[in-house]
């Protein structure tokens, strides 16, 4: 079992086929690929003595060879650490002082940030002399490391969530039972990023032979979307709901003729968006999934049919083929349907464990359950609907955001002697973040403690609003009582 097979095999039967994509523009064939993707592996192995297990990283924005350097490390058996290309450079040092990557991958905007470690630019010389005599796919069994996911806990200390072949293929063959079949006719456009939900769905796309697309501005953007939408048939995309939002809002907002799917999630959808959305793309070309990094994109899934039928719009669906789903207690017994509790899932989707952190894997994986630290209830069909996070995560455009993680560096001033981090509703991005904060002295202000986000966290997880207060509300136990501090937005 090695997930390389999964483009090789397409290059057998589809030599010819476009397997990449720039804009509007076919940028490689499968065969083409599948040689590039050889003899990168090659050169892994080879020219920088990596062995099978070492593990790989990338900080790379969306790009053709994001593709090429993900399949090379599987084909030579190494582990792939792919990393959000919005973070921090403190943050890339830390995944990559934590995961002991051997090696990084950058694309040339961000490969001055990284430290610490060999980083080889995209298209550099560098790059292209790695290419080296093809080699055979390493032979891998279904429980090594192939994907390590970095998502962040309430301590706001990143875990390495360990994604093994066999969690990867069957993540693919999910997608093939629930959510669409595919063939060498179809396309997906990659807008959300390929180091989270977006990459790991161009999987299935190239084990059927179809194109993936890469916008030309390398991102989101609601009036390339529509265009791209014109251009490739059976186009499918991943999308956060605030991007579908921002493309039911925007100027070119039209009736897409070649869309196929829209899979969107990440995050709550509000249902007179969905109603919204419905009536611009057609209920038949949108699904709702529940997923984390810990089981990823696989957890429970609203199908189209519910759409097209505008029913349980409210909840995000039924138990994935092959996923098991219950709400429980305090004690994790099942609860009665309609009563709230915490969302638990198995299945061969589910994470091997954190990377070198067993208290964290025992805690999460107590019982032989994933236990996601979401809050739902379950009626009696089995649609699942989210009710609260157990975690104070903020989601926010799709991206999420640890409160904690902030208020570790706004407590680094000498002039702050308390914070509390929460989320407010925002019509576009989902939420925002707001920090409370107790002063010590009253000449800190705002753009201070911007400054000092600014120079520790990702841009996109700094508060869009610092409230200065001479308290924060607290219980018995001096915990702090987010939710009245809520109340107050």
């Amino acid at each position: 079992m090695n997930l390389a097979h999964l483009l090789h095999r397409s290059a057998r039967w589809l030599p010819e086929a476009p397997a990449l994509a720039l804009g509007e523009g076919a940028t490689a064939g499968y065969g083409e690929l599948s040689r590039r993707v050889a003899s990168l592996a090659g050169g892994l192995r080879g020219r920088l003595g990596l062995e099978p297990g070492d593990r790989v990283a990338l900080a790379m924005k969306n790009c053709p060879e994001y593709w090429e350097v993900l399949f090379a490390c599987w084909h030579a058996g190494l582990a792939a650490v792919p990393m959000n290309a919005k973070l921090h450079p403190r943050e890339f040092e830390y995944i990559l002082g934590n995961c002991g990557a051997k090696a990084c991958f950058a694309t040339p905007d961000l490969a001055g940030e990284i430290a610490g470690v060999e980083t080889i630019a995209t298209g550099s010389a560098e790059y292209r002399r790695l290419e080296a005599v093809a080699i055979p796919v390493a032979e891998t069994a279904p429980g090594d490391l192939a994907w390590l996911f970095y998502t962040s806990g309430t301590t706001g200390v990143p875990k390495g969530a360990m994604l093994t072949q066999r969690n990867l293929l069957f993540a693919v063959q999910a997608y093939f039972a629930d959510i669409d079949k595919l063939g060498p006719q179809d396309a997906i456009l990659h807008a959300a990023p390929l180091s989270h939900g977006s990459g790991l769905y161009g999987l299935p796309h190239f084990a059927a032979g179809a194109v993936n697309v890469i916008p030309e501005s390398g991102g989101f953007d609601a009036g390339e979307m529509f265009r791209l939408l014109e251009r490739w048939p059976g186009a499918s995309f991943f999308a956060a709901p605030t991007m579908v939002v921002r493309m039911l809002a925007s100027p070119a907002a039209r009736a897409p003729r070649h869309l196929k799917t829209i899979t969107y999630g990440g995050a709550a959808m509000y249902v007179a968006d969905a109603l919204r959305a419905i009536d611009l793309f057609g209920g038949e070309r949108l699904y709702q999934l529940f997923g984390q990094g810990e089981s990823p994109m696989t957890i429970t899934g609203l199908p189209q049919s519910c759409h097209v039928r505008r029913e349980k719009l409210e909840s995000c669906g039924l138990a994935r083929t092959g996923v098991e789903v219950r709400v429980v207690d305090g004690e994790d017994c099942d609860l009665p349907p309609g009563e709230t509790g915490e969302i638990l899932t198995r299945s061969d989707c589910v994470m091997a464990g954190y990377w070198e952190n067993p208290g964290a894997t025992g805690q999460a994986l107590r019982g032989g359950w994933l236990h996601t630290g979401d809050l739902g209830s379950l009626d009696a069909a089995g649609f699942l609907t989210l009710r609260d996070r157990s975690k104070d995560m903020i989601i926010s455009g799709g991206s999420n955001i640890y409160p904690r993680e902030i208020e570790e560096v706004l407590l680094r001033h000498p002039a702050v002697a308390e914070c509390a981090v929460v989320g407010r509703a925002h019509p576009e991005w989902g939420e925002e973040v707001v920090a409370f904060v107790v002063r010590r002295q009253a000449a800190v202000g705002a753009g201070e403690l911007d400054a000092l986000c600014l120079e520790n966290i990702a841009r996109f997880k700094r508060p869009r609003e610092y409230r200065f207060v001479e308290s924060l509300p607290k219980n018995n136990y001096g915990k702090v009582l987010k939710t009245e501090l809520r109340k107050l937005l």
